[in-house]
């Protein structure tokens, strides 16, 4: 006959409590969002990106030039295809402005719109310019999902009460090697997973490994996604305070 043995129960408890906080403290959670924070952007960077959006009725390929001083400051400025090309988006701290050339204007975006499309593609304004902090504006631990990958660690994300954002939480898995992303869940205020980002070809640029492929698939719209692809980023560079005003915006080009 069977014998359930409470203090052999209580043993194993502990020692999963025991090997789960271990492994916690071997990966500091502060670290790894930190190093999603600045991955493309540690202090003054430069890139070269192509970004390919999809749908069922059209596509079209945007090529751009992005400048970011730290984490407040974005420049992004679009130079192909002719239709679009001088068109330009501005970020400094909590402001935000878009200039279309054609008719010579800078539109200021308001905050209510960061979470809006950006240029017709699946990225957000906010993606695009990251306005938001995941260290400042998401709270966060790390978690152990039921169909886990031994070689990554997992980081949900959930925002703050004065984080202005759509999404209810964010998985991130990260390559517990190096802390590089794998890919972002983000699942709406009812817990249904939303989109998914897919970080693909690690590469070395500007003297830094960072995965040079973003594929961005929202699970709303069938047939829909976009992919930035970057063919050059220098980072730590030296930029000067003209690049990120409102009369840089509108520089004829």
């Amino acid at each position: 006959m069977y014998r359930f043995d409470l203090s052999k129960t209580i043993y194993i408890l502990a020692a999963i409590l025991v090997s789960t906080a271990l492994f916690a403290s071997e990966h500091d959670v502060e670290d790894i969002i930190a190093k999603q924070d600045e991955l493309y952007r540690s202090g003054n960077s430069y890139s070269k990106m192509e970004m390919h959006m999809v749908t069922p009725h059209w596509e079209r390929t945007l090529e751009l030039e992005v400048w970011s001083k730290g984490m407040d400051m974005t420049f992004i400025l679009i130079n192909s295809p002719k239709k679009e090309k001088g068109m330009a988006t501005l970020r400094v701290e909590n402001e935000m402005w878009n200039y279309l050339p054609k008719t010579d204007k800078i539109m200021k975006i308001p905050p209510s719109m960061m979470m809006s499309s950006w240029m017709g593609s699946d990225f957000t304004n906010d993606d695009l310019v990251k306005e938001s902090s995941l260290k400042e504006d998401y709270r966060y631990k790390i978690i152990d999902p039921e169909e886990a990958r031994e070689d990554l660690i997992y980081v949900e994300l959930i925002p703050k009460e004065e984080t202005a954002s759509v999404w209810g939480r964010i998985v991130i898995s990260v390559r517990e090697s190096d802390y590089l992303p794998v890919d972002e869940r983000f699942f709406d205020e009812k817990g249904e997973l939303m989109r998914i980002i897919d970080f693909k070809e690690i590469t070395m640029l500007g003297g830094r490994e960072i995965p040079t492929v973003m594929e961005l698939i929202p699970l709303n719209k069938e047939g829909n996604k976009t992919v930035m692809r970057y063919s050059e980023a220098k980072f730590d560079i030296v930029l000067d305070d003209e690049v990120f005003t409102l009369r840089n915006l509108r520089k004829k080009r």
